[in-house]
């Protein structure tokens, strides 16, 4: 159990659940199992009852992200220009589904309902850069981008542990 986290809540205060879910999702990026059951015996709420709100609501996390996670706007402007094209390209260049994460925990694609740049539709963000007006031909090298920076941060890794 994470003190930390449990140090601003009351142990059986079930008004506490999304809260408590909230901050630990911000600690771990997502809600560990472990964490769920952690808050099942704190707040004395059975854990079938604290999936059913994790999962309820959008903003809870089962598994974690990947390192760059890739979001598809599905918008009305975003669709008009064919961003599930862009969707597929992504699913197919990267092998996994909306929603999904590389095994190697490299990419997560998600779909947003709007990112908010339908003047450059159709566009997806990768963590906080845009790309805006794409085309299919253009996801293979956004998407080799981000794997040749992670070689790099890896090989840099390897390097500092040797040294």
């Amino acid at each position: 159990m994470n003190e930390d986290i449990y140090a601003n809540y009351s142990k059986g205060d079930k008004s506490s659940l999304i809260p408590l879910l909230q901050d630990t999702q911000d600690k771990f990026g997502y809600l560990p199992e472990t964490e769920l059951n952690d808050i099942s015996d704190f707040l004395n709420i059975p854990l079938s009852s604290i999936y059913g709100v994790a999962t309820f609501y959008n903003q809870f996390r089962l598994t974690p992200l990947g390192k760059n996670v890739i979001r598809v706007c599905r918008g009305t402007a975003c669709h008009v220009k064919n961003s599930v094209n862009i969707l597929q390209a992504l699913e197919t260049e990267l092998k996994i589904k909306a929603g999904e994460t590389t095994r190697d925990k490299f990419f997560t694609i998600e779909t947003v309902a709007c990112i908010g740049a339908c003047s450059i539709a159709p566009v997806i963000s990768v963590n906080d850069e845009y790309y805006g007006r794409l085309t299919v031909k253009e996801i293979p090298k956004i998407i080799n981008k981000y794997k040749r920076e992670m070689k790099k941060e890896l090989s840099n890794e390897i390097e500092s542990v040797g040294a």
